[in-house]
Order: structure tokens, then sequence, then C-alpha cells
């Protein structure tokens, strides 16, 4: 996989004030004693954003931000492909519709008569848990 959250697609590019810690591919929302924080509703609605890796000072997809350092995040149009983080348990398999598992990661959704919590799609299958996925913005 990639070593970048962004693979291809159009993206806002922006900041905000961690209020917790957040992982570079985290599916992100505003909330929490700052600015901005791992969404948290399961298969709720939920802005395309994702938690940027910090390049600018040498950081990785796997270095976290801490709380009150500054996230970059982008905001996705659709059809952009990210390279998101399924939750602990979660696996997929390829064109599997993906909503918010509520701690930032995703997980296929749960019910598929329910659109509305629907992030991306699956664009690989992925047999290992919690493992990152490429995934195509909703």
């Amino acid at each position: 996989m990639a070593g970048t959250i962004m693979l291809k697609g159009g993206f806002i590019r922006k900041e905000a004030i961690a209020s917790s810690a957040i992982t570079p591919g985290d599916l992100v929302e505003f909330g929490g004693v700052n600015e901005l924080q791992d969404h948290s509703t399961v298969g709720g609605t939920a802005r395309k954003a994702f938690a940027l890796e910090n390049d600018l000072i040498g950081r990785g997809i796997d270095d976290a931000y801490a709380a009150g350092e500054t996230v970059q995040y982008a905001v996705c149009h659709s059809g952009t492909e990210v390279n998101a983080r399924l939750a602990a348990a979660a696996t997929c398999t390829k064109g599997q519709a993906l909503e918010s598992a509520g701690n930032g990661r995703l997980v296929p959704v749960s019910s598929p008569a329910y659109q509305h919590g629907i992030v991306a799609w699956a664009m690989q299958t992925i047999t290992v848990a919690g493992s990152r996925v490429r995934a195509e913005v909703a």
C-alpha cells in the first residue's frame, strides 16, 4: 500500500487542532475539546474528511497526531481514492460499501438498505482485520 493517504483524485487540504490522538487515514469530524476528532457516530452521516500524514515535518501515515497538534486533513471530492483505516476487527471485499465505525475507522455497511452512512467503497479485498484499505470516497 502506498505511503500516503491521498492516492488519486481531488481534495481540499485544511488544518484544525486535534481534540485527541488522530492517525492519518482516520475519518474526522469537528468536535471535542478542540476543533477536530475522529468521527464518532457508528454508521452516521459523515463529511468525507480524512486525516493526512504530516509530511511537512517528515511524518508518515503511521505517525499519529497528539491532542493539541495541528492536523492536516483533506475534504474529498466524490471518486477520490484514499488510504483509509479499517476497524480492528473488520475485513472487506472489493466493491463493498463502507461506513464509519465510530472511532475514525471504517467498517462494511451493517444494513444494505441504509444508504446515508456510506463514506466510501472498498477498491480491494482485505483479509487481515484492521488493515488499511484503498477506498473510493462516496
